[in-house]
């Protein structure tokens, strides 16, 4: 069976990190191995919310880990809430990621602004993170955080593929930039191969809200469909419709709440849309 790690936190309550991490990998036919980083009462929509922070806890469950041989198909880090996390995800990679797909998901801004607590500095120290992955998949705000450039609201394609290559040139092999609008009420991801010099873009009809963690569910998504073979253009367009399908299916519930997509109730259409 195919096996994948992943570093990221744990909200007891909300729909992102780990609480998808583990059952979209699961649906995907991947034993899901993971790292907590911290311990959250709530993911951080909510106000007021209890934090305790896991860090101390990661090396001893790495050096665990080699003592027991443990091996991965797939290294896959999402939220990282400080220096010392970046550090050990560095060791993670060298330690476990000879053989396995290393995929960093830079979880630090969206909508032009950095996540609470992070800093300039701390988006620099990510960027050397990406440096020792295959695949990264930054948002726009994150992409423009990465290499310190500003952050725009309207570009074209030539702009969208000039920060990929740049991604690609923090030492990562592929670059994927999620929720790209190159089309009026359409959405997507578009990607870079630099080991091919190739581009891709894939694109859904844009629906009509935002719900909190769907970027940990592609993310998710992404790393699954890879490690079950799916190509990198076909993991990028199964973790497209897949996101689509949670937030349409949840849009239809009246009473729907806000802090994250049904996607439970999309996992049927997931597994047969990986068709293993």
């Amino acid at each position: 069976m195919k096996k994948a790690a992943t570093m990221q936190d744990i909200s007891c309550v909300g729909k992102c990190s780990l609480t998808v991490a583990l059952p979209v990998l699961s649906a995907l036919g991947v034993e899901a191995s993971v790292i907590p980083t911290a311990v959250l009462s709530t993911h951080t929509m909510f106000s007021n919310f209890t934090f305790h922070d896991l860090t101390s806890e990661i090396q001893p469950i790495m050096d665990h880990w080699k003592k027991e041989g443990f091996q991965f198909d797939a290294l896959y880090t999402g939220y990282l809430g400080s220096f010392d996390q970046l550090e050990l995800a560095k060791n993670l990679f060298h330690d476990f990621g000879k053989d396995a797909i290393k995929l960093v998901d830079p979880c630090m801004a969206d909508n032009g602004k950095l996540y609470t607590g992070f800093t300039l500095e701390f988006a620099k120290a990510m960027a050397e993170v990406c440096g020792y992955a295959d695949i990264i998949c930054p948002n726009l705000t994150e992409a423009s955080f990465l290499l310190d450039i500003p952050y725009v609201t309207s570009y074209d394609e030539a702009y969208v593929q000039d920060v990929l290559k740049k991604l690609c040139a923090l030492g990562c092999k592929k670059a994927v930039l999620t929720g790209i609008s190159l089309e009026e009420g359409k959405l997507g991801a578009y990607a870079y191969d630099a080991t091919k010099d190739s581009f891709y873009y894939y694109q859904n009809d844009k629906e009509p809200e935002f719900f909190h963690g769907t970027g940990d569910i592609w993310a998710s998504t992404l790393c699954g469909s890879l490690v079950q073979g799916k190509s990198f253009e076909e993991a990028i367009a199964i973790a497209c419709d897949y996101v689509k399908e949670c937030i349409h299916i949840t849009l239809q519930e009246e009473n729907h709440n806000t802090y994250g997509v049904n996607f439970e109730e999309a996992i049927p259409y997931l597994v047969n849309r990986i068709n293993l």
